[in-house]
């Protein structure tokens, strides 16, 4: 394996011993009877070639110039950090996978298993520092593999974090020729006594929406029932977005909210947040809120995604199911005192916050009521 990508990323390839008298392979020739059982060494060295470029464009202050062949460095005081606690998530992307391998389309896939984790550690008001991915097939298409890497590598220059290293697994056997599993591992820091808990949240608080871009990553089980339902294939044009096909429509990668989320969080001017995952407002939201709270919201301060009345109309999908189910147009949530509702609109910016209710005091199970929703989101 060239030393060069030994230094990133691990693919499976011939034991090599330091001993003088052991078996040794020749640079560009694989184990014949290894690649005679579906793995193929050379493609996967191919693939580190390919994708160490891809993975030093994503390098921010803490990571090392030297990095090791079975792991990697970071120093969080070089990243500015003086009494750090680290935070951890990992997630995937779930069954959206199934249609980038259907449609060929693997370009923006990375993008969301990053987008799942750094948003996680948003919540937490972690700074995203350092990214590794896992990358699992049954036959390893190197072009393929780059694509999807390149969408990992371009989901951490977006959240401004390093990808410092991954796992490349060829398993034949275990996924059919064409598949292939993703997972994401994201660490943050912020400094001690400064994460964020939501104890400090109470009655009045506002309650923004930060716009989602479609579906995410979430839900996609049901969604592919429902084109299933529709009789479209992922070629046809998508009925709630003519300029592109189904496919490409539904594969809208998911959102990153780190930088306009941080700039709340180095301003002080934040109490909480909520990703909007699988379990869709009315069950993430509570996940942020101390006990005795709850939030009211109005359907008529945002716009339902059309991808998701869509949904609603070829489903029957009643409104209480798209909320519990989906973002519904609503990708993060945040809550700020009243008196700073000025302020963070002006450090969000251009990123399209919305007002969208207030917290309330809650005794009950529903701590999420949303008001006017059958009319606002008629299909």
């Amino acid at each position: 394996m060239p030393a060069e990508a030994n230094r990133l990323y691990r693919v499976p390839g011939p034991y090599r011993s330091q001993r003088e008298d052991a078996i040794t392979t020749p640079k560009n020739q694989s184990i014949g009877a290894y690649k005679a059982a579906g793995v193929d060494i050379d493609a996967g060295a191919a693939l580190v070639k390919a994708i160490a470029p891809l993975a030093r464009a994503s390098a921010r202050s803490g990571t090392t110039a030297s990095l090791g062949g079975f792991g990697a460095l970071f120093d969080p005081r070089a990243a500015g950090f003086k009494d750090p606690i680290l935070v951890a998530t990992t997630d995937g992307v779930g069954t959206k996978l199934k249609i980038a391998i259907a449609t060929g389309l693997h370009d923006t896939i990375g993008i969301d298993l990053v987008a799942m984790s750094v948003n996680d550690l948003i919540v937490q008001g972690a700074e995203p520092l350092f990214f590794l991915d896992y990358f699992a097939t049954g036959k390893l298409e190197v072009d393929t593999a780059k694509r999807i890497i390149a969408g990992i590598a371009e989901g951490c220059r977006i959240a401004g974090c390093a990808l410092i290293g991954g796992e490349t697994a060829e398993m034949p056997g275990l996924y059919a020729e064409g598949d292939y599993d993703l997972a994401g591992f994201a660490v943050g820091a912020v400094e001690r006594g400064q994460a964020l808990d939501g104890i400090n949240i109470v009655e009045g608080d506002v309650v923004i929406g930060l716009p989602s871009s479609g579906v995410h990553s979430n839900g996609y089980s049901l969604v592919r029932k429902l084109v299933e339902q529709s009789g479209l294939a992922w070629t046809d044009t998508a009925p709630f977005e003519p300029s592109k096909t189904l496919g490409e429509a539904l594969l809208t990668p998911t959102e990153i909210y780190v930088q306009p989320a941080l700039k709340l969080v180095r301003a002080g001017a934040v109490k909480g947040f909520a990703h909007i995952t699988g379990g869709g407002l009315t069950e993430n939201i509570p996940r942020v809120l101390p006990d005795g709270l709850g939030v009211a919201l109005d359907a008529n301060n945002w716009e339902l995604s059309p991808v998701f009345r869509w949904m609603a109309r070829v489903g029957g999908l009643p409104a209480a199911e798209l909320a519990r189910t989906f973002n519904c147009g609503i990708g993060m949530v945040v809550i700020v005192a009243a008196d700073r509702r000025d302020e963070a609109f002006a450090l969000l910016g251009d990123v399209g916050p919305r007002e969208i209710g207030v917290v309330t005091k809650s005794s009950g199970e529903d701590r999420v009521i949303i008001a006017s929703v059958e009319a606002a989101w008629k299909s």
